[in-house]
């Protein structure tokens, strides 16, 4: 697996604790920035991040801003893709099971890097169920074909 992650100035500290877990995973990842203490705008990182993951060059992506809600915005303007914005393991669980959820948004302001690290790693371990869900997500897709 390889994994595109980004944080505005709002997720730094996350951000950081996220590739931690991923190097103890072995899981590969690509970090797109920002590399800064100063205001910046969330659409410059979350857009790059979910246009790979669209263009298959990376199998998933991880945002982090202050909320995870302007990512997550941001993210999902981009065809293809199905971020998740969540602050809870069973969230992170049920996204992945579910809606095959291929970027996941998170809050650095909303949970702590101990919790942030628990909901990575479920989502970053945990298969889509396919089955019932595959209709549901065929309807999405065939609405982004028709209308994008």
């Amino acid at each position: 697996m390889k994994v595109a992650i980004a944080s505005d100035h709002g997720g730094v500290n996350i951000r950081e604790e996220i590739k931690k877990l991923m190097d103890e995973m072995g899981i590969e990842y690509i970090d797109l920035g920002c590399e800064c203490g100063t205001s910046v705008d969330y659409p410059d990182y979350a857009i790059p991040v979910a246009e790979k993951v669209a263009r298959g060059e990376v199998d998933r992506g991880i945002l982090i801003c202050g909320t995870g809600i302007g990512m997550s915005i941001a993210a999902n303007k981009v065809k293809g893709v199905r971020c998740a914005l969540v602050h809870d393991v069973f969230s992170a669980r049920a996204t992945r099971e579910h809606n095959d959820s291929n970027v996941l948004a998170m809050g650095e302001r909303v949970i702590g890097p101990g919790l942030a690290r628990e909901i990575a790693k479920v989502w970053l371990t945990t298969e889509y169920e396919g089955g019932r869900h595959e209709n549901r997500l065929n309807k999405i897709k065939k609405y982004e074909e028709e209308n994008l």
